[in-house]
């Protein structure tokens, strides 16, 4: 099974910036569909982005305009830039992988069925 490793979590006041990376096999990044998700305890699982496999992104509206992502081919790294972080932004954070080519044309880039490789996450947290 593929490993997916995040980090780049920690603690900021709101306002502020977190650049989250996840090293992927060299398989992954730039072939398979992949997102990011975060989870609060006791609160189901959300998706936050995702690049789908012709280059275009997805997010939410609740992270829309303040998340970003990104991937570095050379470095087989997935990024999540987050600008303006909110309190309820406070989460732990996944990267996720799905070989499946086709989610963002279904509407799945956020359907956690269809992804087949997680990391471990890494936690963010903001401060009011």
């Amino acid at each position: 099974q593929a490993q997916l490793v995040e980090s780049g979590g920690g603690s900021v006041q709101a306002g502020g910036s977190l650049k989250l990376s996840c090293k992927a096999p060299g398989s992954i990044i730039g072939t398979w569909s992949v997102s990011w998700f975060r989870q609060v305890p006791g609160k189901e699982r959300e998706g936050v982005a995702s690049l789908c496999t012709d280059g275009t992104t997805r997010y939410p509206d609740s992270v829309k305009g303040r998340f970003t992502i990104s991937q570095d081919n050379t470095k087989n790294i997935l990024y999540l830039q987050m600008n303006d972080l909110k309190p309820g932004d406070t989460a732990m954070y996944y990267c996720a992988a799905s070989w499946s080519r086709g989610l963002c044309a279904a509407g799945k880039e956020f359907h956690i069925p269809s992804f087949n490789h997680w990391g471990q996450g890494t936690q963010v947290t903001v401060s009011s």
